[in-house]
């Protein structure tokens, strides 16, 4: 039988999650290809059924192809899944993928420009690629790095797609398959994919179990015409990331005195594997005090795991919150709808925005602050953009 997680075992994996983000990034090739002609556009739901707080996205590998669902996460490069054989790999819910089935799977040398060029590589004895992707709460991805076709849509296939081929995984993205990375890195999927669609993606993270969002991937297809656009920074330190300034936050109407040494101290990231977005403790705070000024008609309920304001709702009814709105350079806006503020059940609901612990750490838009936008990362022309009303 399927498990969903519970909202405190969900925010407490998105802890590790964060340390895992505020750990690389604090330790700081923007890679832009040409526009494409070609996209394709694959569903995407929420993971909850596969025990994960992340959105997933099905694919095939391999010819003929083999289907998983996979985490997709902008904040990693390495796409990975469990293959078969495995020495240590975690439950999941499709059969492992089995490369000697596949009649297009490759190995990569590891003396090759592909296998160098990895974080951190290292030869088998047949002088096979290795890769090795370490987290610091301590969850791992080790194994072959290879390649095969990626089928993404019948009529989209992507071939020579380069991959990990894990037998040793460990980690926090439930029982799916594996993980697509869409960072800025060469051995991401977006990087890999440029020749042919651009490098240009985007999404809709959908609010409930039951809706169906998409990831889309090219500059072929039209975009909505309600975008709005902010600059993606690019650190000399981190050319993974996605970064963006964010210049303001509005709660209730109003724009929070916060300085703008504060919401920019250490950059902000866009990553759609981080659940509940983090802001500096400064700005964290002075948004908690204003929110709960708009919440005194409703009684106060202990903390949900590093959510500490929240409010007993039992039997209200509709809750009535503030608006919150996050506001970027360029003008760009995520006016948040209540998915995108209230993060609870029926009858405990809470503010979806957690504080940093230290004022060095990097500021991160989390995918409950995304949900029903149309994300667009547009690395061409260095730039995010954010349409409201993307998916339900």
């Amino acid at each position: 039988m399927e498990e969903k997680l519970s909202h405190e075992q969900i925010i407490d994996n998105d802890r590790a999650r964060v340390d895992s983000l505020h750990h690389r990034l604090s330790t700081a090739s923007n890679v832009a290809g040409k526009g494409g002609l070609l996209d394709v556009s694959i569903p995407a739901h929420t993971g909850n059924l596969l025990s994960t707080g992340n959105y997933i996205v099905n694919v095939g590998i391999g010819t003929p192809k083999q289907d998983f669902s996979v985490v997709f996460d902008t904040g990693s490069d390495i796409s990975w899944i469990q293959c078969n054989p495995c020495n240590h790999c975690y439950p999941q819910k499709d059969p492992l993928f089995d490369p000697a089935k596949s009649s297009t799977y490759s190995s990569i040398s590891c003396s090759s420009d592909e296998c160098t060029q990895l974080d951190s590589h290292s030869c088998s004895a047949y002088g096979k690629c290795r890769y090795d992707v370490k987290y610091s709460d301590n969850s791992t991805s080790t194994g072959n790095f290879g390649s095969d076709t990626l089928t993404l849509s019948p009529s989209d296939l992507l071939p020579n797609f380069m991959f990990g081929c894990s037998d040793s995984s460990s980690g926090i993205i439930g029982r799916t398959a594996g993980l697509i990375g869409l960072g800025r890195e060469k051995s991401s999927l977006i990087s890999q994919a440029s020749p042919k669609y651009g490098a240009v993606f985007s999404y809709c993270l959908p609010s409930l179990s039951s809706s169906t969002g998409y990831l889309s991937i090219g500059s072929g297809g039209p975009l909505p015409p309600n975008v709005q656009y902010t600059p993606m920074i690019s650190y000399a330190s981190d050319s993974s990331s996605y970064y963006v300034k964010l210049v303001a936050i509005k709660v209730g109407g109003m724009k929070l005195d916060i300085s703008q040494t504060v919401l920019s101290a250490a950059g902000t990231v866009m990553d759609s594997g981080t659940v509940i977005t983090r802001l500096p403790q400064a700005a964290y705070s002075a948004m908690r005090a204003v929110f709960r000024q708009h919440m005194t008609n409703y009684t106060a309920a202990p903390a949900l795991s590093i959510l500490d304001t929240c409010y007993d709702v039992s039997g209200r009814g509709k809750i009535k919150v503030p608006a919150v709105a996050l506001v970027f350079d360029g003008g760009a806006s995520l006016n948040l709808g209540f998915d995108g503020i209230i993060y609870g059940g029926s009858s405990q609901a809470c503010l979806a925005f957690a504080g940093n612990t230290k004022a060095d750490e990097v500021s991160i838009i989390g995918n409950t602050q995304q949900r029903k936008f149309t994300v667009v990362y547009d690395i061409s022309n260095q730039r995010i953009g954010f349409g409201a009303h993307g998916c339900s």
